[in-house]
């Protein structure tokens, strides 16, 4: 099966000199969720509004759905909606008026009862007849995303689509997302809340200074990028750690109460099961234990920070 969206050696430099994306190749499956990830000013927001035909490449191609979205732009824009950072909506026009005008703006017939349902999804239905200068700032998020999706695109770009919003409009729109996907939609989101794509993304790029530096499956890259942590919570604490137990790695931590082991989970010889009858030798006692996998915020964090020139 071909990608929905297939990027080709694609760079953008501006009229400043500034070298946004450098050569960068992508494929995006049908149906996925696929998160980009990296700080600002990587290139997420120029790569997306490049898809979405709003940017002129430099150089490279942009195929969505077969379609080039250069020489072939309105088939190509067609199968997209997006929902950008910037709210750009009508103020001085209500809710049903700007979201029923964006979907007759890709040639899409009335449908008045997709338009409610798509409302009442969004919990907007008792707003239809607002004003948009009425709304709150949550509230006009909530009709950018009913603009986005009023000609029923197959693919859905959202740019740091809940920075700002509340923890309700959060709840309900990854609750759509996960509607969409499962109706065979794609999306493609970029967030600041990293928890966020670890919860709902399929795959995982991360971009760094206009460069792709990682594509991986989610759960694959928590597996070999993941480091676990085990935790001993102690009897009485410790001034220093045993030479005895230098063949492990150990940090004391809060004030000598507590040792942290950091190891490979793919690693089979952690010796975990040594360290702990070594502890048990020495007379070392512990009244808990717990383990943590990384988080994807740190496996994001130590992923950037390797590369050249960037500052902590």
């Amino acid at each position: 099966m071909r990608p929905i969206i297939s990027i080709s050696n694609l760079t953008k430099t501006y009229a400043s000199g500034l070298q946004a994306l450098k050569g960068v190749d992508l494929q995006i499956r049908k149906g996925e969720i696929f998160a980009l990830l990296g700080p600002n000013g990587a290139g997420k927001t120029t790569l997306i509004n490049i898809v979405c035909g709003i940017v002129t490449p430099s150089g490279g191609t942009v195929l969505v759905d077969g379609r080039d979205i250069v020489h072939d732009y309105r088939d190509a824009r067609s199968s997209i909606g997006l929902v950008p950072q910037e709210l750009n909506i009508y103020a001085f026009e209500s809710v049903w008026s700007n979201v029923s005008f964006s979907r007759g703006l890709f040639g899409r017939a009335p449908d008045p009862a997709f338009v409610e349902k798509l409302l009442r999804d969004l919990s907007l239905w008792d707003k239809r007849g607002d004003r948009i200068m009425t709304l709150s700032g949550g509230m006009k998020r909530r009709v950018m995303i009913a603009k986005a999706l009023s000609h029923q695109p197959q693919i859905l770009f959202l740019d740091e689509p809940t920075a700002g919003v509340d923890v309700e409009l959060r709840r309900d729109m990854w609750a759509l997302v996960r509607g969409l996907r499962a109706a065979g939609v794609t999306i493609i989101l970029t967030t600041h809340y990293i928890n966020e794509a670890e919860e709902m993304a399929d795959r995982i790029g991360v971009i760094h200074k206009g460069e792709l530096i990682l594509v991986e499956d989610k759960a694959e890259l928590m597996k070999k990028l993941g480091k676990k942590q085990l935790t001993l919570h102690l009897q009485q604490p410790m001034v220093e750690i045993p030479e005895a137990l230098g063949d492990w790695a150990l940090a004391l931590k809060d004030g000598g109460r507590e040792i942290e082991y950091r190891f490979d989970s793919e690693d089979e010889g952690t010796g975990v099961p040594a360290l702990l009858k070594r502890m048990g030798e020495l007379g070392i006692a512990f009244h808990d234990l717990n383990t943590r996998q990384s988080s994807l915020e740190e496996i994001f964090v130590s992923l950037v920070s390797e590369r050249p020139g960037v500052r902590q």
